[in-house]
């Protein structure tokens, strides 16, 4: 597919869209795991953890894409890791910025890159389909949005401290987003199927629920 022609420059526009509707699953990972850095940590946590979750999606998008259907219980895993990592975002909110500031920027962008790269497991298959194969859109689609991605990172991390319920609202975002990967893995999807919305929901109370508990546990 040529880059510059009609087709190319539909399928480019499709892979945008497809990006920046899931953008902002992204920036609220981001944002989470970056809001209790220092302010002058915060931004490189940003930088750092979005440009090796692109990275991520870049190579499971050339190497594993024909694989990440057929891989047994791989959605299903990777379900089970965002509701962990959405109660440990939740949960883990101490507001110190303690003196171990290299410690805690390293483990912000290793939980970006986790998270990120679980959540990006759909996106990379819908890229891949709307770019027919073309790794050169799907690249260039990914690294357009990026900007937007970092933005809405940086906006999460102040609209959090202004408003602390939003974490709240965050960690049940990533409990949905969570439970629907794991319901939609082959090895459970027919027999779980009926229930899926009863799970979903009972997903995001689990995530939510368990934080509050901890947080008053700790008070």
């Amino acid at each position: 597919m040529d880059i510059l022609s009609i087709q190319g420059l539909l399928a480019m526009l499709q892979i945008i869209v497809i990006d920046i509707l899931l953008a902002g699953d992204n920036a609220i990972v981001i944002g989470m795991a970056a809001r209790n850095l220092p302010e002058n940590l915060q931004k490189k946590a940003i930088f750092w953890g979005t440009a090796g979750a692109i990275i991520l999606r870049l190579v499971m998008a050339f190497l594993f894409v024909e694989a990440l259907n057929n891989i047994p219980a791989l959605r299903l895993i990777g379900g089970i890791l965002l509701l962990w990592i959405g109660y440990k975002l939740v949960a883990d909110d101490s507001g110190e910025h303690n003196i171990e500031a290299k410690d805690n920027l390293r483990a912000a962008i290793t939980t970006i890159v986790i998270a990120d790269g679980i959540m990006g497991i759909d996106n990379v298959i819908g890229v891949v389909g709307a770019a027919g194969g073309n790794m050169m859109l799907v690249a260039i689609g990914m690294l357009i949005t990026v900007p937007i991605i970092i933005y809405g990172s940086t906006l999460f991390v102040k609209v959090i401290e202004r408003f602390p319920i939003i974490l709240y609202v965050g960690g049940g975002i990533l409990a949905w987003v969570g439970a629907a990967m794991s319901l939609e893995d082959g090895l459970i999807h027919d027999m779980v199927a009926p229930y899926a919305l009863a799970i979903k929901i009972a997903a995001v109370i689990l995530v939510v629920g368990a934080s509050l508990l901890v947080k008053q546990l700790k008070k």
